[in-house]
């Protein structure tokens, strides 16, 4: 599977082609999909645009809070965008003072990316509020399921490895040109 996937090539995934589409059950948890993270994205994106920003900013901003000196290849391959589309939202969030970026020790060619104390104040924040919503949603299940939730979004994942995690097992196994993430 490409690493970007071209919408003209959907139609050309031999999965989706023997897909039952009319599967009532499988059409409702693609509804509850779509609602879900209408909500789940709702708060943050109203906290958000107040201060100009979109959720681009928001994915950023939170992976680089979640893992302090993290590369800007890094960031790439977890998000997935252009080197273009990340500069444009990074230079956002650096100019709005959320985000600093260093060079590398080792290599003075990396830029190595934090949060601000404004940056880490603003994940800290949308980080509660969608926090406060999966534990909500999690209370409904017995304690024994929970797990399953996981479970469930890695089956939806066409890696359910995530960069993060290669990264983290790559530095655990001592690879020299990796340190961890987190």
């Amino acid at each position: 599977m490409p690493k970007y996937v071209n919408m003209a090539d959907i139609n050309s995934d031999p999965k989706a082609a023997n897909a039952n589409t009319d599967d009532p059950e499988a059409l409702a948890i693609i509804e509850h999909l779509f609602f879900a993270y209408r909500d789940f994205v709702g708060e943050p994106d109203a906290i958000l645009a107040e201060l100009g920003f979109g959720r681009a900013h928001h994915r950023v901003l939170h992976f680089v809070h979640r893992n302090p000196g993290m590369t800007v290849a890094v960031l790439l391959e977890i998000l997935q965008i252009t080197k273009q589309s990340l500069a444009r939202v990074l230079k956002n969030l650096i100019e709005s003072g959320y985000i600093e970026q260093e060079a590398g020790t080792d290599d003075r060619r990396q830029r190595l990316l934090y949060t601000t104390q404004k940056g880490a104040e603003l994940a800290e924040k949308l980080i509660a509020i969608q926090s406060s919503r999966i534990e909500g949603a999690l209370q409904t299940l017995p304690a024994a399921n929970r797990g399953m939730v996981r479970t469930f979004l890695r089956a939806l994942m066409n890696n359910p490895v995530t960069p993060l995690e290669s990264l983290e097992t790559a530095a655990k196994a001592g690879h020299p040109a990796v340190k961890s993430v987190r």
